[in-house]
């Protein structure tokens, strides 16, 4: 998969995170560390597709949402929030048109499959629509944790690990309450 992300997060950590596990899929990744960054950015980067924290310093990720929708150059990249939201961010992600939410701690196949499917989106608006809004593939997410604008489920999306990448630069993802006994980091 190709395309170009803007990652935007005020936490270095989470920012990296999602960089990685992006780059590992083919993802360019540009990142920016709030808001008004981004805002400043984006002109130039041109995403694909544009990922936002709720909570950031100078502009939180749902007015920098609203921003970008109001923006005419801005307008059609697809949104994807991506933190431990509250129900009333997910209503308010909604009606400034977020794309899809993922609730932090979230796993990063979850996450790139999101990202993934947004892109796809995204280029099928600039053509314009062949045959429909359906998922070009013609499959949903599974219900694996992503909420998207105008799906039924109506919640907030959650995964029970959280990815992390360690001081050597190795990806490894952790688990928890599943039965497993190991209750932290898998290599």
């Amino acid at each position: 998969m190709s395309g170009r992300i803007l990652v935007v997060d005020d936490n270095k950590v989470i920012r990296q995170l999602i960089r990685v596990n992006l780059e590992l899929e083919g993802f360019e990744v540009v990142t920016a560390a709030d808001g008004a960054e981004c805002l400043d950015v984006v002109h130039h980067v041109r995403p694909d597709v544009v990922t936002l924290d709720v909570v950031m310093p100078r502009l939180n990720g749902l007015h920098t949402a609203a921003r970008l929708r109001s923006d005419p150059r801005t307008w059609d990249i697809p949104i994807a929030i991506v933190s431990a939201c509250t129900q009333g961010e997910v209503d308010n992600g909604e009606s400034v048109g977020v794309d899809a939410f993922l609730a932090k701690p979230f796993e990063p196949a979850e996450l790139v499959r999101t990202v993934g499917k947004l892109v796809r989106e995204g280029r099928q608006r600039q053509r314009g629509p062949e045959g429909g809004a359906e998922d070009e593939d013609g499959e949903s997410d599974g219900g694996g944790g992503a909420t998207e604008r105008g799906a039924s489920s109506g919640g907030v999306a959650t995964s029970g690990g959280v990815g992390v990448v360690d001081a050597g630069g190795e990806q490894r993802v952790g688990s928890r309450g599943d039965g497993d006994g190991a209750g932290g980091l898998v290599p």
